[in-house]
């Protein structure tokens, strides 16, 4: 073989990133419990502050531990919603250096909501699709409000991913909305596009407790392809 393979040296912070988390997925430190003490692991693994610090930092920005000054840091609970809000930084730097990229995530969330409004549809009680009217009814209230407007539209969207019963359909649903709302320009309520928003909410709504499944997929589907036009570049408003 005349291929070179270096083996490279591992920093010591990576190496001991790689032990403490090793401690947390084992189930040896468990969500709730504190870290050892930065003296403690400085003993334990014989390295100084500078490789613990930065091990426990890239630990907090997985979102496994909690850091607070001057108290020790804290094992966290993992959920698929702690899980993907680490990606939020990035998804949110892409998506602002690229055009291609939103539509991308416009045509992801197209694709993503058909599937869970077909499953509320199948799974809906008579208590969920009362929730999404109350949510509607909250919408309608806000019209002129922007930012309550869009946050009610959000709400609605997730609590249809939440009759799922997935808390990773929940997840993704949230992180979705999250990214494209900062693309959100505000001619939904200046130019009077909010009744369509209304109308269509309510129409889907309307399938779902039918248990109508093809039809609340007809009714997503025309309902976020007018709306996609509402999410534009920052450069493009």
């Amino acid at each position: 073989m005349n291929r070179s393979e270096p083996i490279v040296r591992r920093k010591l912070s990576d190496e001991v990133f790689a032990r403490l988390k090793r401690l947390i997925t084992s189930g040896e430190l468990q969500p709730g419990d504190d870290m050892p003490s930065e003296r403690e692991l400085m003993e334990r693994f014989e390295v100084g502050r500078p490789a613990i610090r930065e091990a426990m930092q890239a630990l907090s920005n997985m979102g496994l531990v909690a850091i607070s000054h001057g108290e020790r840091a804290k094992v966290l609970q993992l959920t698929a919603k702690s899980i993907i809000k680490q990606v939020d930084g990035a998804a949110k730097i892409i998506l602002s250096s690229s055009k291609d990229t939103l539509e991308h995530l416009k045509s992801a969330r197209i694709f993503f909501e058909r599937g869970m409004v077909r499953e509320a549809a199948e799974k809906a009680t008579p208590e969920d699709v009362q929730r999404l009217k109350a949510t509607v009814a909250e919408q309608r209230a806000a019209r002129g409000d922007a930012e309550a407007f869009i946050s009610a539209d959000m709400r609605f969207h997730t609590q249809i991913a939440a009759i799922s019963g997935n808390p990773i359909y929940v997840a993704v649903s949230e992180a979705m909305l999250g990214w494209l709302k900062e693309y959100h320009t505000e001619m939904l309520i200046w130019t009077g596009k909010e009744k369509f928003t209304l109308t269509e909410h309510a129409e889907i709504i309307g399938r779902i407790e039918k248990k109508d499944v093809e039809g609340a997929e007809k009714a997503m589907i025309k309902h976020l392809e007018r709306s996609r036009a509402l999410y534009v570049m920052n450069s493009e408003k």
